[in-house]
């Protein structure tokens, strides 16, 4: 097949249609319009560039509609070029998006548009979500405020800043009660909270998480929490492989207690020992550090460490001395 028939026929074949016909469901929950989750059984594959090209965040693989036939039905090139053509015409399903519309200016940038939006106060509809629901302690938010990190969104969600080496913002991880997504046009690179210098590098899936563990861990002054926004870009593994590469520096792979956190735990595993810093994997009992932050008090100090290789040790629950 000539190369331009190849190009025509990865334009009329988008990766849904390859998923949804092999029975992968589209997580809403989890998706936003740049990056779409689907999901069958254990699997989950990452549909992103509107379709023309997918990740998998549990593995290493990703690449165009024709790599993704190859990939979840292990047949060569040639063979996956029939798969896509008896797809041509196949519509996939329109998702129902609920995000609500910006109010800003359509040219403005990430830096203006973080910049006009106002930060959480004592109170407010962001402030109340993240002690409220999500039971982010006061000291916690305060301190992540004065770090110029959290911004108000729409509808009580919350913005949590993506910054660069340089404490420029990239992007920001949104969260609210109905919503969740990373900034439009937007680049993740890492939410830091804590110490610019520390050289104990605790690292989560999410902005909400990092707090989470800030909290339990009372801030360790040692500590910069760090949050990857449950992605894997190269930006942001440049950055982590850059902090590793401090002088004394001892990453923590503080991720979900799932297997795409493992999964994630290896890879900073691989970081640590290509840079040749300390390493430590600590995860929740729970799921996530959000959930084990909201743990009712008559769970505390019974915690007992799962079976699946995870590490809390004693001392990390909220209300108890910092382990440091």
């Amino acid at each position: 097949m000539e190369k331009a028939d190849l190009e025509e026929l990865r334009g009329k074949v988008p990766c849904n249609s390859v998923l949804e016909d092999a029975g992968f469901a589209l997580d809403l929950k989890e998706s936003s319009r740049k990056a779409m989750k689907y999901r069958r059984a254990g699997e989950i594959i990452i549909v992103i560039h509107d379709g023309k090209g997918w990740f998998d965040p549990l593995s290493e693989a990703k690449g165009d509609v024709f790599s993704l036939v190859e990939h979840l039905d292990g047949i060569p090139f040639a063979a996956a070029l029939y798969v896509v053509a008896e797809l041509v015409g196949f519509v996939p399903s329109e998702p129902v998006w609920t995000r609500v519309a910006r109010d800003r200016a359509p040219d403005l940038t990430i830096t203006e548009r973080w910049r006009v939006r106002r930060k959480p106060w004592p109170g407010s509809a962001t402030w109340r979500y993240l002690g409220d629901t999500r039971h982010i302690p006061e000291a916690v938010i305060r301190k992540a405020v004065a770090e110029n990190l959290l911004r108000e969104g729409p509808k009580g969600s919350m913005w949590a800043g993506h910054t660069d080496h340089a404490g420029q913002v990239t992007g920001w991880e949104e969260r609210g009660p109905d919503w969740r997504g990373f900034a439009t046009g937007g680049a993740k690179m890492l939410f830091r909270l804590g110490r610019f210098d520390a050289v104990r590098l605790c690292v989560t899936e999410a902005a909400i998480d990092a707090m989470s563990l800030a909290a339990i861990e009372n801030l360790r002054s040692d500590t910069l929490y760090l949050s990857t926004g449950g992605g894997w870009a190269p930006a942001t593994a440049e950055a982590l492989r850059a902090l590793a590469h401090r002088t004394g520096a001892h990453l923590v792979a503080a991720t979900d207690n799932n297997a795409q956190g493992e999964t994630y735990a290896g890879r900073l595993r691989d970081l640590a020992a290509e840079a040749g810093s300390g390493f430590e994997r600590m995860c929740p009992l729970m799921e996530d550090w959000n959930a084990e932050l909201g743990r009712s008090e008559e769970s505390k100090g019974r915690e007992t460490p799962k079976e699946d290789g995870c590490r809390m040790p004693a001392g990390r629950l909220k209300g108890d001395a910092s382990p440091g």
